[in-house]
């Protein structure tokens, strides 16, 4: 079976850097797993790595995708299976790296989505509902059918919302009671999930000073220019709903930036909650002044530990 690496965790807790330097250390290289990186545009808002974070490591499935085009769960799955299928090909350990629990869970499962789930006259219903009636409204669908889902997915994040609600109307399943039958099928990988794990107000404070850092790098022009694009998909970032009342001359900019930082924290809080159902997971505790090097050092003893790249050598 391909082994499959995957370094898994809150926004803000250094999953760019550990997949980095595992992949320097393990010839590897890194397959976004975030559903927002994978368009083109919002690099800030989305905490796109930079060239020089990535030093050299090919990273896939960021900024792959037109902002204009609709992109699911399924989708990311096919284009996933296919990068790791083409990076195992070189001789390469395919890393996936990101905070999007549902993408690296159907990928490493194997999920198949449910064919009715793909019902284009029914994903054209919800976005007209959508269009009409809010986000809100569909979330608060989602929450009668499928509380557990409802609970994991923010209300703006509409992509989520619509598949798991696709999902719910097309199978009458709920998408948490499919998602464990997929998750009782054997999965085609030998995969290892390595959780990047803090005190949650050491995670927080993290956030803060990474929302500080996007509005020094230049977020409030990119989300000007995403509106002004009529950017559609911009609108399930945090950071871009936000930025809007202060672009509309309504909030001041003080105000609009605790915003971001209060919803990434819920936002964190949600992939916690996420990531801690999957007892799968191999929690590393982190602290607030640890280095790259120290944490890399750990996961590469706790991987040799569970002997994941015995035949690897």
């Amino acid at each position: 079976m391909q082994k499959v690496l995957a370094v898994v965790g809150a926004t803000a807790s250094g999953k760019t850097a550990l997949g980095v330097e595992l992949a320097k250390r393990l010839d590897g290289e890194i397959i976004s797993a975030d559903s927002m990186q994978v368009y083109e545009g919002l690099d800030i808002a989305t905490a796109k790595p930079t060239q020089a974070e990535m030093q050299g490591i090919p990273h896939h499935l960021i900024g792959v995708i037109p902002r204009t085009q609709r992109f699911s769960v399924a989708d990311y799955a096919v284009l996933a299976r296919e990068k790791i299928q083409e990076v195992a090909a070189r001789g390469k350990l395919p890393i996936l790296v990101g905070g999007t629990g549902l993408y690296i869970d159907t990928v490493l499962s194997g999920m198949q989505l449910p064919a009715g789930a793909e019902d284009r006259a029914l994903r054209e219903m919800l976005q007209k509902r959508l269009a009409a009636e809010g986000a809100e409204a569909l979330h608060a669908q989602l929450a009668t059918l499928d509380p557990e889902a409802a609970a994991a997915i923010h209300p703006h994040n509409t992509v989520r919302v619509i598949r798991a609600l696709e999902v719910c109307l097309s199978t009458g399943k709920t998408f948490t009671q499919y998602r464990k039958e997929n998750a009782a099928c054997p999965s085609p990988y030998d995969s290892m999930l390595i959780g990047l794990s803090y005190e949650r107000e050491v995670l927080y404070r993290r956030i803060d000073r990474r929302v500080e850092q996007m509005m020094a790098a230049g977020l409030v022009g990119e989300v000007r220019a995403a509106r002004d694009a009529g950017m559609q998909t911009a609108a399930a970032a945090i950071g871009y709903k936000e930025l809007l009342p202060y672009l509309d001359g309504t909030a001041p900019l003080v105000d609009c930036m605790a915003k971001i930082q209060q919803e990434t924290r819920r936002y964190a809080k949600r992939q916690c909650t996420w990531f801690r159902r999957n007892a799968q997971i191999h929690w590393l505790k982190m602290y607030e002044n640890d280095e790259v090097r120290k944490i890399s050092e750990k996961a590469e003893k706790m991987i040799a530990k569970s002997k994941f790249l015995w035949y690897n050598g």
